[in-house]
């Protein structure tokens, strides 16, 4: 019997109906028997301060614990003024403290960018590898994922074109296999 591991996927897109959540909904899909991806949400994270972590608010509380449950991290993001949306930045440091607890250390992660644009959101999947090097995350290396014109993978019913499944197919098998190789590290 093979082990299935939890992942906690963040969608840096706060929009129901936001291409990102659209792809990350689909990496569930896709996911190989190994992974079971779970989405944890991130809009009603209040922005961090160290002032009112004294007594964490229910959602910092609630957000840590889901991402110290999971086995591995992905994160699905567009791209906003070359860096990653503030409210997956805010999550990030969300779950990097109190320092010395963070909820992110050692956990394997992959990072998948998503834009419209052409060039597929390089750099907010560049600058949240950086953070991703502090927190101590290993983060999959190949195969890079930049999803560009992101606008046209998804029919107006909202079904994946068959252009675009193998691209995100061999992305989360080889998740699979990253996460596979780095829990039993």
């Amino acid at each position: 019997m093979s082990t299935v591991y939890t992942i906690a996927v963040l969608v840096g897109s706060l929009r129901k109906e936001s291409i990102n959540r659209k792809v990350a909904k689909a990496l569930a899909d896709l996911a190989p028997a190994n992974l079971k991806l779970n989405i944890v949400e991130i809009g009603d994270l209040p922005l961090y301060n160290e002032d009112i972590d004294v007594t964490p608010p229910a959602a910092y509380s609630t957000f840590r614990q889901c991402v110290a449950s999971s086995d591995a991290v992905l994160f699905v993001t567009p791209e906003y003024n070359r860096s990653v949306p503030a409210p997956l930045k805010n999550a990030i440091d969300v779950g990097s403290r109190p320092y010395g607890k963070s909820a992110w250390s050692g956990k394997p992660g992959a990072v998948i960018s998503v834009s419209p644009g052409a060039i597929g959101g390089f750099g907010a999947n560049h600058h949240l590898r950086q953070s991703l090097v502090f927190l101590n995350v290993p983060c999959m290396q190949q195969p890079e994922a930049y999803l560009g014109g992101a606008g046209a993978v998804f029919d107006d019913a909202g079904k994946l074109s068959e252009a675009t499944q193998p691209f995100l197919q061999g992305f989360i098998n080889a998740f699979g296999a990253w996460v596979e190789q780095h829990k039993k590290a």
